[in-house]
């Protein structure tokens, strides 16, 4: 089960047999794959797709190559152009693509007992590591980006410190910009909350010191979260 179709002898043709078992067997992990990896998660229609036929083409792309270094090579580059095409997506999404990208090379070069086991393997720990919530603390989850509308007569610096020290753990202040034709200030904060059920009250405590403009708060997204 785990020897390479093209192990015995090196050969100029693929059979057709061969070809569809290769190609079948990468469909088949493709939708295995994307279902594991989407599993209890939100991911775009498109993304789905592509999980789904990527094994397929990189293992028809190996199958064609078969052994030739230079068509490789171009291959390889040809493929790289379309990572400066595509706009960027989080660090799950590509590795999501990898994941693909991987069965579908060692489906392609005949070794589709290793893929299999690739797929069940990397699948299974992706679906373990969202069960246990892997990565996502306690500190993690309080996490907070804030959003302050102020007017421009009102000098900012450290105008919200006390409250921010009162609710949040650690605050900092990201950026400073106009807004409105110049009128009004926007201070963005990054926040871990003290207190994740104490949100209104920060907010409330907030408007008393900007004159009741706008404010927002949301889930913090971190830098590391894209590639």
């Amino acid at each position: 089960l785990f020897r390479g179709l093209f192990d015995t002898a090196l050969t100029d043709t693929i059979t057709l047999g061969n070809f569809l078992l290769c190609v079948g067997v990468s469909l088949l992990l493709g939708l295995l794959l994307c279902g594991m990896t989407v599993w209890r998660s939100r991911f775009s229609r498109s993304l789905i797709v592509t999980l789904a036929i990527l094994p397929a083409v990189v293992c028809v792309v190996i199958l064609m190559v078969n052994g030739n270094v230079g068509a490789g090579v171009a291959v390889a580059g040809a493929f790289s152009l379309v990572r400066f095409r595509s706009a960027p997506g989080s660090a799950r999404e590509i590795g999501a693509i990898f994941a693909a990208m991987g069965a579908g090379l060692m489906a392609g070069m005949g070794y589709l007992g290793y893929a299999v086991l690739f797929t069940l393997i990397l699948g299974g720990v992706t679906m373990a590591y969202h069960v246990l919530g892997f990565g996502g603390g306690k500190n993690v989850l309080r996490c907070r980006t804030l959003h302050i509308t102020i007017p421009e007569d009102l000098d900012y610096t450290g105008v919200f410190d006390p409250v921010l020290e009162q609710y949040a753990a650690r605050s900092e202040l990201k950026q400073v910009k106009t807004t409105n034709m110049g009128s009004l200030f926007k201070l963005t904060y990054d926040l871990t909350l003290r207190d994740g059920g104490q949100e209104k009250a920060l907010i409330d405590a907030l408007r008393q010191r900007n004159g009741n403009l706008e404010i927002s708060l949301y889930q913090q997204e971190t830098g590391a979260a894209g590639l």
